[in-house]
C-alpha cells in the first residue's frame, strides 16, 4: 500500500491555474489522496487543517505585504506541527521565507520547481524531505542591456503555452489544464517557435531558460500577469468555522 493512501492534501493558491496544476499532479501520482483547495490560508477551516497531512502553499506572489502573509503561516506552523508544509516561494521572497518558514516539518520549493521536485517532496514526507530545493538555490543570471531592450511579440496564448512548458508541463498536460486539444497546443508552441526563429525543441527550452525568456514569460514569479489567470475557483464548502488568528 502506498504511504500516501488515505492522506489529505490541502493546496493553497490564489492562481486557478496553479491550483489545477498542482491538483492534477497529485491526482495523477497519488490517486488515493483526498484533496482540498483554498485561495488563501484565511479560507482554511479548522476541520480542513486538522485533517491535513500535507499543505502545499503557493506564497510566491504576495508582494503587497509579504512579511505579514508569511507571519500568518508562521503562526499556523507553531499550532500544527504534525503537518508536512510545502511552500512554493519566488526568489524575492526567499530570504523572508527562510527566516519565518524554515522548520523541521517544512520544505521550501521554487515557484519554478519542475513537477518531479514537487512529487519528490511529497514522497519524502516531513521526516526525509529536502528542506530547501536546489532549484531555489540556483544563482540568478545577470541581465545584459541588450537583452533588456529586446522584446519578442508573442500572443497571449503562445505565452501561456511556453510558460507552462518552462515549468515542466508536457503538451498533453497543458491541453488538459487549458481545456484545449493537443493539436491546438502544439500549433501554438510551433507558432511561438517561428516568431522566435527557433528550429528545435532544444533551442526552445534553451530560450525559455535564458534570462530573456524567463523575464518575458514571467517565470521569475508564478504571479506574473495575474489578471490573465482569473477563472472561477473551486470552493470547498464546509460548515466548520474559519481559523481565527
Amino acid at each position: 500500500m502506498s504511504p500516501m493512501n488515505g492522506k489529505h492534501v490541502v493546496v493553497i493558491s490564489r492562481v486557478p491555474l496553479m491550483q489545477s496544476g498542482l491538483g492534477g499532479v497529485i491526482e495523477r501520482h497519488f490517486p488515493d489522496t483526498d484533496m482540498t483547495y483554498c485561495r488563501s490560508q484565511q479560507e482554511l477551516t479548522l476541520l480542513q487543517i486538522r485533517r491535513a497531512d500535507i499543505v502545499i502553499a503557493d506564497v510566491s506572489g504576495d508582494y503587497k505585504n509579504p512579511r505579514g502573509t508569511l507571519e500568518e503561516y508562521y503562526g499556523l506552523l507553531n499550532q500544527y506541527r504534525d503537518i508536512h508544509w510545502i511552500f512554493l516561494v519566488s526568489r524575492p521572497l526567499y530570504p523572508i521565507a527562510v527566516e519565518l518558514l524554515m522548520r523541521p516539518e517544512t520544505s521550501l520549493l521554487s515557484d519554478m520547481e519542475p513537477i518531479e521536485g514537487v512529487v519528490d517532496a511529497i514522497c519524502a514526507g516531513r521526516e526525509r524531505a529536502e528542506r530547501i530545493s536546489q532549484t531555489l538555490l540556483l544563482p540568478e543570471a545577470p541581465v545584459s542591456e541588450e537583452e533588456d531592450e529586446h522584446f519578442i511579440a508573442l500572443t497571449h496564448s503562445e505565452r501561456k503555452v511556453l510558460r507552462l512548458l518552462g515549468k515542466g508541463w508536457g503538451i498533453n498536460q497543458i491541453a488538459t489544464l487549458l481545456k484545449k486539444s493537443n493539436k491546438t497546443i502544439s500549433a501554438q508552441k510551433n507558432s511561438a517557435m517561428r516568431r522566435l526563429s527557433l528550429r528545435s525543441n532544444a533551442d526552445m527550452y534553451a530560450w525559455i531558460s535564458s534570462t530573456q525568456g524567463m523575464r518575458e514569460l514571467n517565470l521569475m514569479s508564478a504571479y506574473g500577469e495575474y489578471e490573465e489567470w482569473k477563472r472561477p475557483i473551486q470552493k470547498d464548502i464546509s460548515p466548520s468555522s474559519k481559523i481565527v488568528q
